[in-house]
């Protein structure tokens, strides 16, 4: 059954008083589904290296509260970095350099697909990265390399760019617990 479409204004209104958040994607709401420990540890070690990275800069780290706003659509991304302070909603950029995705089953499709191409459409955006938790690859598109795919391992060095951080793979998964880091660690 198809859902009805709901207007921004009540989109918007609604998101501000309701504790499960919603992205809105072509008019429809869709409900966020939980994180497990491994995806937050993914998020929270890039905000961390990030964020001291960028901590007198212009820029800014945010967490997967703050919403983007692609087009008519809006996505609440699991890391993104804003360079644009001059925005008058508190909740939502429109301008993001950076917009990093932590896959699960759940989220994989949606993230390969309709964020994908909603985000390369933004003009700000100069990086749109992919990390897997279940295994160890972190995947960066950028708009300079015309959106090619570059991947990342265990042992390589990746380069975010946008905000001119370098940080081995290993960082971006400290603690986590899968198969590739259990076999990186011994």
């Amino acid at each position: 059954m198809k859902k009805d479409k709901i207007s921004l204004e009540t989109y918007l209104t609604g998101e501000l008083t309701s504790e499960i958040k919603h992205e809105l994607i072509d008019g429809h709401v869709y409900a966020m589904a939980g994180a497990s420990k491994n995806h937050e540890r993914i998020c929270q070690n890039l905000s961390r290296m990030m964020g001291l990275h960028l901590y007198d800069a212009a820029c800014e780290v945010f967490g997967s509260d703050i919403k983007i706003q692609a087009g008519a659509n809006f996505f609440y991304p699991d890391v993104l970095v804003d360079c644009d302070s001059t925005g008058s909603d508190s909740y939502v950029t429109e301008s993001p350099v950076l917009i990093v995705e932590v896959l699960s089953k759940s989220t994989r499709r949606m993230d390969e697909t309709t964020k994908r191409v909603a985000y390369m459409n933004m003009p700000s955006l100069k990086e749109y990265v992919l990390i897997e938790q279940d295994f160890v690859d972190v995947e960066v598109l950028r708009r300079s390399d015309q959106w090619v795919s570059r991947h990342y391992f265990l042992g390589d060095e990746v380069t975010f760019e946008s905000i001119g951080l370098s940080m081995p793979v290993a960082e971006v998964y400290h603690r986590v617990q899968n198969e590739d880091m259990t076999e990186f660690l011994q």
